[in-house]
């Protein structure tokens, strides 16, 4: 009963805190809960017991309906609090919304009112602005007219003009005896013999102002260069002659049915020659080495007497190597004289080598030194690398060591194997274009070119044979004499000038200048010469009457 009246209680608590509707139901539930209580205490107890179960269950009954009611009382008055509350917070939103939005309406009423005056300033502007256009336009129009009218004006004067031109070229025409195409060929004749005169005149003032400005200098580089570098002067002997104590030597050299000279011949790789010239035999080649084998050999063997092909063989050998030392030792010679190292031994070996080659007389390894001291002392002078110009000096002439054996020009064949040597690009450029059969890229490939024609062309340093050069004097005066107006052509001071005398009537002097550098020109293109040629042209008049 106990348990009972606990859970009655419990179910009254919570129909407290609930809402009305929930208390019926609550109230519902505890009845039935307390109906089948009675019910199992029925069964379970006596039926004395039922009455005084029931009178408790109307008791518990009555009390929880008392404190159903008084919590429907307080649920009633606390949502009359919160309907009021909600009210009274409605009404002070409304109250805000409504002050907000007059706010925001007085504050866009500014702003449209501001706009609207800011139109109206722009009308007024575009009212200005519209006025304005108007009047430029109608401006516009004005000169338009004017224009026009200007233009038909011009237009009316320009047939005037040109049929008084007309007029007055026919009037000419008729005057002149010519036509308007001769008129005008005649003055085009007239114009181009005044630009042929005013070239003649800048020919002559910046040759005039080139020589005043760059002699000086010119001759300071080139005359200290000189002065610092004197070298010694080597010919070319164009016959390699052996004397002979005797007559009767020549048939020892010859032997038993030739077979010495043969062996001379197969052993060094030279030609014997044995003529009429007394006392002595001639030994020629091609290759400037075996032909230095070929001397010394035949030297020896005359001085020994004992001439059979063992004894040939031998002296042959020893000679060989002995040149090849010598080889060695003059390349090394002069690449320790100018400085130059890093070189491979083939190149030192070749360089050497040039010491039996000769060109115009002029030995070629003291040609190469001698240019390598000229490009060293002028890099100098000029701000340039000076070891780097030494070193193309040195090699520029290297390809004339095989130019006997392989085909093609001598500075090229020298840059073939330079470059293979893995020489510096540049020393290669100014080996491969000292002749000009590649383009120059350097300042140092000038420089080759400027001391090679400088060692080559100073006085006995070079000279050849006669008929080479009486051919070299008959090209000359024919390149001069096969311009129009020349009188007469000498080559004269061993051909390094080219003196030309033309007819004062048909060469002026501004033509005159003209002609020299023409000539010029056509000799650097057409000859090949040791180092410059003179072309002076020279035009004179003479008047002459004979008295009586």
């Amino acid at each position: 009963m106990s348990e009972s009246i606990q859970q009655l209680q419990l179910a009254g608590l919570c129909a407290q805190a609930e809402t009305p509707f929930i208390v019926g139901i609550f109230l519902l539930l505890a009845f039935i809960i307390v109906w089948m209580l009675l019910q199992h205490r029925a069964q379970a107890r006596q039926a004395g017991k039922i009455e005084d179960a029931q009178k408790e269950a109307e008791k518990i009954l009555r009390q929880a309906q008392e404190e159903a009611g008084l919590l429907r009382k307080n649920t009633k008055l606390e949502n009359d609090v919160i309907l009021k509350e909600a009210r009274i917070r409605a009404k002070e939103e409304v109250i805000s919304a409504k002050e907000e939005f007059e706010n925001s309406c007085t504050q866009r009423k500014n702003e449209l009112q501001k706009a609207e005056q800011r139109l109206e300033n722009k009308e007024d502007n575009l009212d200005k602005k519209m006025q304005q256009a108007e009047r430029r336009l109608e401006e516009l129009e004005k000169r338009d007219l004017q224009l026009r009218q200007e233009r038909e004006k011009l237009q009316q004067s320009q047939n005037e003009l040109e049929a008084k031109s007309r007029q007055h070229i026919q009037e000419l025409e008729r005057v002149a005896n010519l036509s308007q195409e001769e008129a005008r060929d005649m003055l085009l004749q007239r114009l181009e013999e005044s630009l042929e005169s005013e070239r003649g005149s800048m020919i002559r003032r910046f040759q005039e102002e080139g020589k005043q400005r760059l002699l000086q200098e010119s001759q300071e580089i080139m005359i200290s260069a000189m002065q610092r570098y004197a070298g010694d002067l080597a010919y070319e002997r164009t016959t390699c002659t052996i004397p002979l104590p005797s007559e009767d030597m020549k048939g020892r050299i010859i032997g038993r049915e030739g077979r010495n000279i043969r062996s001379i011949e197969a052993a060094t790789g030279c030609n014997i020659l044995i003529d009429d010239t007394p006392e002595a035999v001639v030994v020629s080649c091609f290759d400037p080495v075996r032909k230095e084998v070929g001397r010394i050999t035949m030297e020896r063997l005359v001085a020994d007497g004992r001439i059979h092909p063992t004894r040939i063989e031998d002296i042959v050998n020893k000679v060989s190597k002995e040149i090849d030392n010598e080889i060695q030792k003059a390349g090394q010679e002069a690449v320790e004289k100018m400085g130059v190292t890093r070189l491979r031994p083939n190149i030192v070996s070749l360089l050497g080598s040039l010491k039996y080659r000769y060109s115009y007389s002029q030995n070629v390894l003291k040609h190469s030194i001698e240019v390598a001291s000229l490009m060293g002392i002028i890099a100098a002078q000029l701000g340039l690398d000076e070891r780097k110009a030494r070193r193309a000096g040195l090699l520029h002439d290297i390809g004339k060591a095989v130019d006997h054996e392989v085909e093609g020009s001598h500075a090229l064949i020298g840059a073939d194997l330079l470059k293979r040597a893995g020489e510096d690009e540049e020393v290669v450029n100014a080996v491969a274009a000292h002749h000009e059969d590649v383009e120059k890229n350097s300042l140092l490939a000038i420089l080759v070119n400027i001391c090679d024609t400088l060692s080559a062309s100073r006085p006995g340093a070079r000279s050849e044979t006669t008929e080479l050069y009486l051919k070299r004097l008959e090209q000359l005066e024919k390149i001069g004499s096969s311009f129009e107006g020349v009188e007469n052509c000498f080559a004269i001071q061993a051909g390094r000038e080219l003196r030309v005398i033309v007819q004062p009537e048909k060469i002026n002097e501004d033509a005159a200048a003209i002609l020299a550098r023409d000539m010029a020109e056509r000799i650097e293109k057409e000859m090949r010469y040791p180092g410059m040629i003179k072309v002076s042209v020279i035009r004179e008049t003479r008047s002459v009457e004979v008295a009586k």
